[in-house]
């Protein structure tokens, strides 16, 4: 039998830089760009790639996930092909949870089927990026390699939270440290290549959390009680196995926090976005939606894009992202919004009932309100009247009773919330 290339998903643990946006979904099941959910990225670099045995693992709010699998990734018979949810399960060997991205990955060896001579690829679920992959493992098998790294040069302003490493003779790497925050130690991974000519920052080699590993090697360095990838297999390896370097200078975003979740969505505004899901050739996979296209009434828009099935009134939009099924009423105002939009339409008796009676408003944002700064989660019921701005606001407010929560300079409103009409938080 040939090789086969098994690619692993690490779908996360409970994601408390994203909370709430974990609220209620694990990371990978977050919205993303409309219509997308976060795990659609990986996987549908695996699929472009030429990959097609994909195992995700996961393990908190993973409802939400399994359905978005199920529903948008089916291979026929003959391809042989599958996106696999391994969750979190007790065994002989443990019944706790996963302890980090080695622990997951070594709990779930037996279910991968793989042999020695085998590949594996190590993905994160929360990140932005096209790559072929199939690149990174050829440039890994000409080298006889027994692990590489993905890296990106970043300036080292950004370096700390991040994994840093430097590399030697064909791309070997000679060290390794996860998340520094010393800046000595920082400069002296940084390479002479990547050191700044014209007084801007210099830049360093970061991993993006990306490893291909020969079958052998990784069930090596799995057999001890090694919990993570990043903090210590892969440094506990850099001086007694050949470990190389892929260098990947293209788009990448690590969207691990409320901030840079809102950044990545409100860039694919842009009129010439960081990241292109209009690529035929490498496109981003999801289930079909079959849903109506958008009905838009007299409105005023500047860079916002509008998902199918959204029926918008005669309102402002600057610099929005409006995803499926998104309900807006007339005279609103929205800059910097992302609205997640909803899972389902009401019908025209449960919206024909006025807010001042059930007490309840509609699903989306009633009329006259005004919007800044936010993000509206699946199946939010605003009201009419209402204004959100986290101007004024202290980071880690929260009204739980309606949903609204301070994180990161921003309001999140979380999914099913419901925002009475004539709420005001925050400051014009």
């Amino acid at each position: 039998m040939k090789r086969q290339v098994h690619c692993v998903i690490m779908g996360g643990g409970r994601g408390t830089r994203l909370y709430p946006l974990t609220k209620s979904r694990c990371k990978p099941a977050v919205p993303l760009a409309g219509k997308y959910r976060l795990v659609d990225i990986p996987i549908s670099n695996c699929i472009n790639s030429g990959y097609n045995r994909i195992y995700l693992l996961s393990q908190f709010n993973t409802a939400s996930l399994h359905r978005h699998v199920q529903d948008a990734y089916r291979f026929d018979r003959f391809g042989r092909g599958f996106v696999e949810i391994l969750s979190a399960e007790q065994t002989e060997h443990g019944d706790d949870w996963y302890q980090g991205t080695a622990d997951a990955v070594r709990r779930n060896i037996m279910h991968f089927n793989a042999k020695p001579d085998d590949i594996f690829v190590i993905l994160s679920g929360d990140q932005l990026y096209r790559m072929d992959i199939s690149k990174m493992v050829e440039e890994h098998l000409a080298r006889g390699a027994e692990v590489t790294v993905a890296a990106k040069p970043v300036s080292t302003d950004e370096a700390s939270g991040l994994g840093l490493l430097s590399i030697g003779e064909e791309a070997r790497i000679t060290d390794f440290v996860e998340k520094p925050t010393d800046p000595e130690v920082i400069s002296s991974l940084v390479p002479e290549e990547l050191r700044s000519t014209d007084g801007q920052c210099d830049r360093v080699l970061a991993s993006m959390g990306i490893y291909v590993f020969n079958a052998s090697s990784m069930f090596e360095a799995l057999k001890g009680d090694s919990k993570d990838f990043g903090k210590e297999i892969i440094p506990s390896l850099v001086q007694d196995k050949d470990i190389r370097c892929h260098v990947f200078d293209d788009y990448w975003e690590d969207i691990g926090t409320v901030r840079a979740f809102f950044d990545a969505n409100l860039q694919l505004t842009e009129p010439v976005p960081s990241f292109n899901f209009y690529d035929e050739d490498h496109p981003i996979y999801n289930y079909p939606d079959i849903l109506p296209t958008a009905k838009l009434t007299h409105c005023d828009m500047d860079r916002t894009t509008v998902a199918s099935g959204c029926m918008i009134g005669r309102s402002t939009f600057n610099r929005c992202m409006l995803g499926v099924r998104s309900m807006v009423g007339d005279n609103c105002k929205f800059d910097n919004v992302v609205m997640m939009g909803a899972d389902y339409f009401e019908t025209h008796d449960e919206i024909d009932i006025p807010d001042n009676i059930s007490d309840v408003p509609d699903v989306g944002v009633g009329d006259n309100s005004i919007i800044t700064n936010s993000i509206i989660d699946k199946n939010a019921r605003i009201g009419a009247n209402v204004f959100l701005s986290p101007k004024g606001i202290e980071e880690g407010w929260a009204d739980k009773h309606n949903g609204v929560y301070a994180r990161d300079g921003l309001l999140v409103i979380v999914k099913n919330a419901i925002v009475p009409s004539g709420t005001r938080i925050g400051c014009e």
